[in-house]
């Protein structure tokens, strides 16, 4: 079944924007310090300050900083107390009911995380998705689709021919509305059910400059919404809350954004239905302990499960439909290639292959590769050639190949292979996958007559939005 992709661009909505602080910090000493500078040159700063930035956050003790490092803590300290009001201001602000959250027809369920990326979001959100459309509700995902749309694309991807939306924007609860407006839906715990266009629903504009939009057609009602990143996202309510936590990093150096990774304190833990403490495999069982209690100290009550990145083959960057089994890499010299949230548990899950040697080239979480670094990996890779008498291979992340595989495809004449894993739950307790799809049939049970809600109108902000499916319409003033 053919999916498409709602892209909402408007600029009213800014839950999110206050959770991206130190891109914003990254972003005005772009524009400050380096606007003259040759892009090249440009990039390649940036990059730097955002790998000293994320060492600094991961760093428990200061004095292992170089001096160098340490230069930029008052600078990111000050930064850090501004996020940290600005967060206590939104919370209050919704507390209060000064900023109103919408809600769905449908139930909600959001994937969301404290820290930086690397926590397994995405995954997640990929294993419900297919878990539900298996069980035949049709859910809506509903992502950002942060810096260029990586994960949503490969999300469209692994869900193509299963009965799934992807909705892209930051105004998520219009991304939903337009959905809903067009599809309809159909509440799994009511039964309730309104087809599409039929909906009060607006989509809050105007649509395409021509005023035609093309949607999939044998889209069933959406029947549940998946939140992507939700944790920090207020503006929805949502029935259930799942916290993914890295287990390699679970918390860095325990300071908000952009001196450390936490994007919220730990007491948000409190708020969480579930957490999953995701790269268990990689972790000694003494860590994931010490892990699971600091989670039980804040949330005594909450589910946690252990799940980990299971690889299933590789397949060539200039060919997505190969097919290379895992056995493949056994022998080989292998660099490493990624611009991902957890470099770390990649690394890691090439090195249990069998490869004779293993080298690494880490960027920050959803860089796009320039033509100088293409560059650079070669040099690198000639440098293995050379010493090992052994033409090395490449191996990169499948969320680095959907950000844009055609500048991977400059790689050659060296093998370009991207690694294909699922999420998998690893039993923890008596307690593993099956546990945890119960408890999300618990929720999408029907209710009884008198559990029936009171229905409640859902009408979100105005906003500027486009659709994406074959073709690409631009969107008209609003």
């Amino acid at each position: 079944m053919k999916q498409s992709i709602f892209l909402d661009i408007s600029s009213q909505d800014h839950v999110d924007r206050e959770n991206d602080t130190a891109r914003c910090f990254f972003l005005a000493t772009r524009f400050f310090f380096f606007t003259r500078a040759d892009q090249s040159a440009l990039t390649s700063t940036m990059e730097k300050l955002r790998r000293a930035v994320r060492e600094i956050a991961y760093t428990r003790d200061r004095s292992q900083l170089s001096s160098r490092h340490r230069s930029l803590l008052p600078l990111l300290s000050i930064a850090s107390s501004v996020y940290g009001f600005a967060l206590f201001l939104r919370r209050h602000l919704y507390r209060f009911r000064l900023f109103s959250k919408h809600r769905l027809p449908v139930p909600v369920i959001s994937v969301g995380n404290l820290t930086w990326g690397g926590n397994g979001k995405t995954p997640m959100v990929e294993f419900i998705a297919a878990l539900l459309a298996d069980s035949g509700i049709s859910p809506l995902i509903l992502t950002r689709g942060y810096a260029g749309g990586d994960e949503a694309r490969m999300l469209q991807r692994h869900l193509l021919g299963k009965s799934a939306n992807v909705g892209v924007g930051s105004n998520r609860a219009a991304t939903a509305a337009a959905f809903i407006e067009k599809y309809g839906y159909r509440d799994p715990r009511t039964c309730e059910r309104l087809k599409g266009d039929s909906t009060d629903q607006k989509m809050g504009g105007k649509v395409g400059s021509s005023g035609q939009i093309r949607f999939n057609r044998c889209c069933e009602d959406i029947g549940a919404a998946i939140l992507d990143d939700g944790m920090q996202h207020w503006q929805l309510s949502r029935d259930l809350d799942i916290v993914m936590v890295n287990g390699l990093c679970p918390w860095g150096n325990h300071h908000l954004l952009p001196l450390g990774p936490l994007r919220e304190p730990l007491t948000a833990l409190g708020r969480a239905n579930i957490a999953v403490i995701h790269n268990a495999d990689l972790v000694p069982e003494q860590t994931l302990a010490s892990i699971e209690s600091a989670i039980r100290e804040v949330n005594k009550s909450i589910k946690v499960f252990f799940t980990r990145m299971a690889p299933a083959y590789f397949f060539e960057v200039a060919n997505m439909d190969s097919v290379i089994p895992l056995e493949a890499v056994s022998n080989n010299v292998v660099l490493c290639v990624s611009a991902i949230g957890s470099a770390d548990a990649f690394v890691k899950s090439v090195e249990k292959l069998g490869a004779i040697h293993v080298e690494r080239l880490d960027f920050s979480d959803h860089h796009l590769f320039q033509t100088m670094e293409i560059d650079m990996i070669k040099k690198q890779l000639k440098d293995l050639e050379s010493k090992f008498s052994s033409r090395p291979t490449v191996i990169v992340t499948e969320k680095d190949y959907d950000r844009d595989p055609e500048i991977l495809k400059h790689l050659s004449p060296y093998k370009s292979w991207a690694l294909s894993a699922k999420l998998q739950f690893i039993p923890h307790k008596g307690c593993g996958g099956i546990c945890f799809k119960n408890l999300l049939e618990e929720l999408l049970q029907p209710m009884q007559k008198d559990d029936l809600p009171v229905p409640r109108s859902f009408h979100p902000s105005p906003s500027r939005s486009i659709i994406l499916t074959d073709k690409v319409e631009e969107s008209s003033p609003p």
